[in-house]
């Protein structure tokens, strides 16, 4: 007796409204018959991607025979994973054949009698639009373009000259000035095409639970991009999620006996005109919990360290605690990572991927899975509060942190306003106190430490700023204030700013 093979099966659940647009718009009794192509963007997880690679071959086959398509992605890995896993499992269902010859990269498409060609392309880089260049195309899917370089898309679209042609494209918004909202989204109605900004609630087979879920993984900008399906800009503080009362916690507050079954990594930021930094972690599945930091400054200690006194330092950072799992380090930093490795320290390269980091970064802090420990992580604390988007890259339509508080200074007659009395900051270099400050969130006064107040600058250009009372402000150009449109640096400001005085917030 035969043993019957297994058969991977595609049930399919009912479709969105939204989705059957996507699916129909193309059809002779549709008003959008005439569009030259769909745009679909909004928020993560509402069907998009499997509506439009569906609706895409659906179309191609109907109207076309023996000719070539494209299909797209950031990568050809990243395509075949995220899109044609799925696909040729609805394609199979509903009647089509495939073939996929996975050394040139296309796959062979038939249904009653038709066959069309649908090549694979990866649009991750600015080289990209080499790889497209001079095939002929009867159409073209991109999904998630907003990843791809302009000039790919550029060269793909302009590929498409077969008369009825189209153009797919799908994405979760990026920022407001980015070429792909610029150039084609607020010129859909120019390009002639039909526009449909979709939301999880376009997605039926997404319960309550998991939608739920899916809100409470994101916070700030990413919350507004991924989950309400915004074209944001990233601006203000980039990790204003991060809650003292959840985030920092006391010494003994530490789980017990946590160094015996949580993994150990030491994270390293390498510094050489910039502070380098070794943070210990210990991770136990769930949570990452900062135990401590090795924080030098060179420029505040007036005396840079070779990769060796370095590598000292951190061999005796790591015999505090057992053997870590492994050294997280910038790739970059390729002699310290060969003066580490003559140590017997396992290295594993960091992923430099910013905003990527930033987004999972966030995401952690926001569910409280990063806790540090207050006592033992003070600057690293102060830097992760003082990282904010950078306005005018952001203009630029790129997204880029920027670190407000990173050697900007005030001259050394600033008056500080501390527990005991307003001191000159000069009078404070080298000393620890309790200074007044403002809790952005519940817009209240409260306090805080200071500690290792130095010089960090000599023969700065300094900026004055007169304010209405008469009082005055002088600080380097790149000094953070906190005004009514949020921090901005010194050189930045306008007379339309209102800067927050503390004192009204008693």
């Amino acid at each position: 007796m035969k043993k019957a093979k297994n058969k991977t099966i595609f049930k399919f659940k009912p479709f969105s409204t939204k989705q059957k647009k996507v699916l129909t718009f193309w059809m002779p009794s549709s008003p959008a018959k005439e569009a030259d192509g769909i745009i679909a963007d909004g928020a993560i997880r509402s069907g998009k991607t499997v509506s439009m690679g569906l609706s895409y071959v659906m179309w191609a086959m109907d109207n076309f025979e023996n000719q070539n398509f494209a299909m797209c992605g950031k990568t050809v890995g990243s395509f075949r994973r995220n899109v044609w896993f799925w696909l040729r499992l609805m394609l199979l269902s509903r009647g089509y054949r495939y073939t996929d010859k996975k050394t040139d990269n296309y796959i062979e498409i038939s249904k009653g009698g038709k066959v069309n060609y649908f090549y694979i392309f990866g649009g991750k880089d600015e080289a990209s639009q080499d790889l497209i260049q001079g095939i002929t195309l009867s159409g073209i899917l991109f999904d998630e373009v907003a990843l791809m370089p302009e000039s790919f898309v550029n060269q793909g679209t302009g590929r498409c000259s077969v008369e009825g042609s189209k153009f797919f494209f799908n994405c979760n918004p990026d920022g407001p000035m980015h070429w792909f909202n610029q150039n084609w989204i607020l010129k859909a109605k120019e390009k002639n095409l039909l526009y449909l900004h979709f939301t999880m609630d376009d997605n039926l087979s997404l319960s309550e639970r998991i939608k739920e879920r899916y809100r409470n993984m994101y916070r700030g900008v990413f919350y507004k991009r991924y989950i309400l399906g915004l074209w944001s800009v990233a601006s203000g503080a980039i990790f204003d999620m991060w809650d003292p009362e959840v985030n920092e916690i006391a010494e003994n507050e530490l789980p017990m006996s946590i160094q015996s079954y949580a993994r150990r990594y030491i994270a390293i930021d390498y510094g050489t005109s910039n502070a380098t930094v070794f943070l210990d972690i210990y991770d136990d599945g769930d949570i990452a919990w900062v135990t401590r930091e090795y924080y030098y400054d060179s420029k505040e200690k007036m005396a840079q360290k070779t990769d060796r006194q370095y590598a000292d330092d951190l061999v005796a950072f790591v015999n505090e605690g057992p053997s870590p799992t492994a050294i997280i380090l910038d790739p970059s930093a390729a002699s310290f990572k060969a003066e580490i490795r003559s140590r017997g320290l396992r290295v594993k390269a960091a992923d430099n991927e910013v905003l990527d980091g930033i987004r999972m970064t966030s995401t952690m802090i926001g569910q409280g899975k990063i806790k540090m420990v207050k006592s033992k992580c003070q600057r690293t604390i102060g830097d992760v509060l003082s990282y904010v988007w950078d306005e005018k890259a952001s203009q630029r339509g790129e997204e880029k942190p920027v670190k407000v508080a990173d050697h900007a200074c005030v001259t050394g007659d600033t008056l500080i306003d501390t527990t005991e009395g307003q001191i000159q900051i000069s009078e404070l270099v080298g000393k620890s106190g309790t200074v007044y400050c403002f809790d952005e969130k519940k817009r209240i006064t409260t306090s805080s430490r200071y500690y290792d107040v130095c010089k960090t600058k000599s023969d700065a250009d300094v900026f004055e700023i007169e304010l209405e009372d008469g009082r005055y402000i002088k600080a380097t150009e790149d000094h953070p204030v906190l005004t009514n449109r949020g921090w901005i640096q010194v050189k930045d400001l306008t007379l339309e700013d209102c800067i927050v005085d503390i004192k009204d917030h008693y």
